[in-house]
């Protein structure tokens, strides 16, 4: 059984970033994914990134997954796709399945990027032909090439709402309506601005009560709510639509984590239950880190920073490179985590985070509410 410094697990951005720093520190690196293609939910980001030079600006998102790809090749990773991971053991050994054979390896470190599951939202008639998360619509629509409907209604204003509505729109679909059933839209404005401006109805204290249609959608019946989300009695409509796409939140893929004896904890702002870790990304269990949306519900340059600073952690952990140049490299990645988390939206991000720190025993002036599960036990924190 081969052993290698790293085993990363999850290639979407923020695995890559992990895995490219373990192995430019000169650490032999596993990175596996249950994809035909590495890069996550990068390739079928065609919206180009904003903020600072080091988070991209101004690059499309799977231009981003093809120079990360490269810098991996590059940095000699080993990258195996079509295998999915089905055990961890507590050697640290992973066991792991594609299409032909089952295999096994060991990692002197594991690194958990899994990523994050798209919410479901029940109601009358959400098992037609036509309702699909907002991801699903994204997948066939940007990686595939085929619009999934012609008449489209958004549930939920996040930023997946948002920017999946406006792909859509651009790639010739007609957008009924984004609904959300609070009182004001959640994703970043500068994305909303852009179905605003074409016309796009943005309906707000609004959901779906269900959807209509014989064999497939042919539309949907919504309601409007009170300041408890209660429906109004009377305020029903139909709007036609054959296609509904729900952006409803994500939630944390926390099963390898889980089978890998990791202490988790409940935090909604992030996403729901998450592994308990570190600033540097690492967990309660010894040699093993998290990174990305596993770690929190965030964004994709988030989740790529976050995964360097696990890359580089574990590097220095193992006694990789040169200390004063990875101690270096680990301070400015978690500067940029930092700056990443300002402003309105990451303001609330940070804190919750200082919360899952300091369960991790690190120190925070933030006080910490929330239920602790691991190793049999649940208790409150």
């Amino acid at each position: 059984m081969k052993t290698y410094d790293a085993v990363v697990i999850g290639a979407g951005p923020a695995g890559l970033g992990a895995a490219i720093e373990i192995a430019k520190a000169g650490g032999t690196t596993l990175l596996i994914d249950e994809n035909e293609r590495p890069g996550g939910q990068l390739f079928k980001q065609i919206h180009k990134f904003f903020g600072s030079k080091e988070h991209y600006a101004g690059t499309r998102g799977y231009e981003i997954g093809q120079m990360l790809l490269r810098e991996a090749e590059e940095a000699r990773v080993d990258i195996r796709l079509n295998t999915r991971v089905w055990g961890i053991f507590p050697d640290r050994t992973v066991v792991a399945t594609d299409d032909n054979k089952s295999f096994s390896c060991r990692g002197r470190t594991i690194i958990l990027a899994t990523g994050a599951s798209e919410n479901a939202l029940s109601f009358p008639g959400s098992t037609l032909p036509g309702v699909m998360t907002a991801g699903a619509a994204q997948t066939v629509a940007n990686l595939y090439h085929v619009l999934p409907g012609k008449r489209i209604l958004m549930v939920g204003s996040g930023n997946v709402g948002v920017i999946v509505a406006y792909q859509l729109l651009q790639a010739g679909a007609r957008i009924e309506a984004v609904i959300d059933v609070t009182d004001q839209v959640t994703g970043y404005e500068v994305h909303a601005r852009k179905i605003k401006r074409a016309g796009v109805p943005v309906l707000l204290r609004t959901t779906i009560k269900e959807a209509w249609g014989n064999k497939e959608v042919e539309g949907a019946i919504l309601h409007r709510v009170d300041d408890r989300f209660k429906p109004i009695p009377g305020t029903e409509w139909r709007i036609q639509a054959d296609t509904i796409c729900l952006a409803v939140g994500l939630t944390p893929r926390l099963e390898l984590a889980a089978i890998s004896g990791c202490a988790s904890a409940y935090n909604p702002i992030l996403g729901g239950m998450l592994p308990i870790h570190t600033s540097t990304m690492q967990t309660l269990q010894e040699g093993i880190f998290v990174a990305g949306d596993l770690a929190g519900i965030e964004e994709a340059s988030t989740a790529l920073d976050e995964g360097r600073v696990a890359g580089l952690q574990a590097a220095l952990d193992l006694g990789l490179g040169e200390t004063d140049t990875l101690e270096d490299l680990l301070r400015q990645g978690q500067e940029r985590l930092t700056s990443l988390r300002q402003g309105p939206f990451g303001e609330q991000r940070q804190l919750a985070k200082e919360c899952i720190w300091q369960l991790a025993g690190q120190d925070s002036h933030k006080p910490a509410s929330t239920i602790i599960k691991g190793g049999g036990k649940e208790r409150e924190a």
